[in-house]
């Protein structure tokens, strides 16, 4: 891929013109030598931690994108284009109070009327198009995999298998182990979680008891007066306990919420017997069988909560801003596109392919990707898409994944690379997660990393945003880093019209900020590295210098 030789210098020296919109002079200066300022790392509570990622990382001394200062000092009262953004994802709450007037609405259908108006195949697709119509859990890749290969492949060995049926037969065996693995250790988590909370609700209900309250703290635990043998056992548990949050009864709700994600892992990601699929009556062998699914883009779920993932992306690019209703997302002049394609399991290719080209044909010019696994049975498909993505002219903006790894050592789905380690498209961008503690803790202890696959950093450690039926929540991982990410490529997009997805993507990587700071990388500190030299730009992304480089870009 060819780089664009701008400099941030070279922009500073600059007294740079607006392209569009009242067409006043921009007269800024890049940030840059963050090394050189002296900061702190500080405590974030309450409606700061909300806001980090909008901060700014030298005079907030939190590695934020800036947006709060792109906004006030170069923004201002400037006007764009509105720009669609294609979020492929669990779906959306498309009701909630601060997406609804954000959502896309398709000018060629007449909703309700049981009709293909505009001729696309899709029926009523008003907001977007579910791929996967009613499912809602799915099996892994691999599981998948085992399910097809199984009755090929059971109970033999290499030495019987065929030269042209080895790569197949060495792809179910690694399935097998991974399947092992996987569900073996979910289940010794499963039990464990069950085991603490069998002794800490009774505990945690004869301590409220005692003390007359639920949110009791450390000090009133250390505050009775000659406990019994018992309590002193009871005591020690409920320390230990709020070592992990603010009270017992949020701790029990964490337990509570990862049991669930345990039995749902053994109940669905890892099950043998269900043919999730089967419901949808399509063939997912074959990518030509594409009209299927339904337009409920908010999933079969009255509760929403199995769309609670795109619900939290769509508002971290594009909730309301300025509209006093709680939080702003990264960009102004944004629709938001739904295209529903994963389910609570790893997706299929034939879903993320023909989403991506569903979403591209109807005119989104950003696309948020935030999901991945590790096995992909027809890959093909989607590399075919993403180069159909790349011609016409749109920027997939892609989530690293949340394992701790090297992306340089191991292959995740979707991707852009190919096997001499080139890229089959210069507009797709993959994004890692940002800590809000400047210092050796700056990327995220789950973020992947990989100075040839990773592209740019950004906020991804305790997002604020939307969740269904009118709630906020916090929620954390690459999934979040990356629609920081593509609210930025909308904005650019928005005020810069002119410029392409190519151009886009280089402007984030080549504006971001850099350091020199040695980070910790995957939760282990023997494992450090130059922050400079664990993506390709070795830069976190920054909207306030994005723009000042588009600006300059633009002429």
């Amino acid at each position: 891929m060819k780089l664009f030789k701008i400099t941030l210098f070279a922009v500073a020296i600059s007294t740079v013109m607006a392209s569009c919109g009242s067409g006043a002079a921009i007269v800024a200066t890049p940030i840059q030598n963050i090394d050189s300022n002296p900061l702190k790392i500080g405590t974030l509570e309450g409606d700061q931690l909300k806001h980090w990622p909008a901060m700014d990382l030298v005079k907030d001394t939190v590695p934020g994108m800036s947006v709060d200062k792109a906004y006030k000092e170069i923004i201002k009262n400037r006007k764009g284009e509105t720009v669609i953004v294609g979020v492929i994802d669990s779906g959306v709450d498309i009701d909630h109070e601060d997406l609804k007037n954000v959502i896309w609405t398709n000018p060629g259908e007449i909703a309700g009327n049981g009709i293909d108006d505009d001729k696309n195949g899709f029926i009523d697709d008003i907001h977007g198009w579910n791929f996967i119509g009613n499912i809602t859990a799915e099996n892994m890749e691999y599981v998948r995999i085992i399910r097809k290969l199984k009755p090929k492949y059971e109970g033999k060995s290499e030495s019987s298998i065929s030269a042209a049926d080895r790569k197949e037969f060495a792809l179910y065996e690694k399935a097998v182990a991974e399947y092992e693995k996987e569900s073996s250790e979910t289940a010794s988590n499963q039990a464990r979680y069950e085991g603490i909370l069998s002794q800490l609700k009774p505990t945690h209900q004869a301590m409220a008891k005692k003390l007359g309250k639920e949110d009791y703290t450390i000090e009133d635990l250390a505050a009775i007066k000659n406990p019994s043998s018992q309590e002193k056992q009871q005591i020690g548990m409920l320390n230990q306990m709020l070592n992990y949050a603010d009270t017992v009864p949020d701790v029990i709700k964490d337990l509570e919420g990862g049991l669930k994600y345990f039995n749902d892992r053994l109940n669905g990601h890892f099950n043998m017997t269900t043919d999730f699929r089967g419901v949808l009556g399509d063939n997912p062998e074959d990518i030509t069988d594409n009209i299927y699914g339904n337009n409920n883009v908010a999933g079969p779920d009255p509760t929403r909560e199995n769309v609670k993932h795109g619900t939290h992306v769509s508002g971290i690019i594009a909730a309301q801003r300025n509209n006093k209703i709680g939080m702003d997302g990264v960009a102004n002049n944004v629709k938001i596109l739904v295209v529903r394609a994963v389910p609570d399991g790893d997706e299929y290719d034939k879903d993320v392919a023909l989403a991506i080209r569903y979403a591209v044909d109807n005119g989104a010019k950003v696309l948020n990707t935030s999901f991945g696994k590790y096995y992909s049975l027809h890959a093909d498909w989607v590399y075919d898409a993403i180069k159909y993505a790349a011609s016409k002219d749109v920027l997939i903006v892609n989530a690293a994944g949340n394992d701790g790894l090297d992306m340089d050592t191991v292959n995740i789905y979707p991707n852009d690379q190919v096997d001499n380690g080139s890229e089959m498209s210069d507009t797709f961008l993959t994004v890692g997660a940002l800590n809000y503690k400047y210092g050796s803790e700056l990327v995220a202890s789950f973020s992947n990393y990989g100075k040839i696959n990773v592209d740019v950093f950004a906020p991804g450690v305790k997002i604020w945003s939307t969740t269904p039926l009118n709630t906020y929540e916090f929620l954390q991982g690459t999934s979040m880093a990356a629609p920081e990410v593509a609210g930025v490529a909308a904005m650019i997009r928005s005020y810069y019209p002119n410029l392409s997805a190519k151009q886009v993507k280089q402007i984030i990587m080549d504006s971001g900020l850099s350091t020199n700071t040695k980070v910790v990388l995957g939760d282990d500190p023997s494992n450090t590295e130059s922050f400079s030299n664990i993506s390709k730009s070795g830069k976190m992304v920054n909207m306030y210098n994005a723009l000042i480089m588009a600006d300059k870009m633009s002429k």
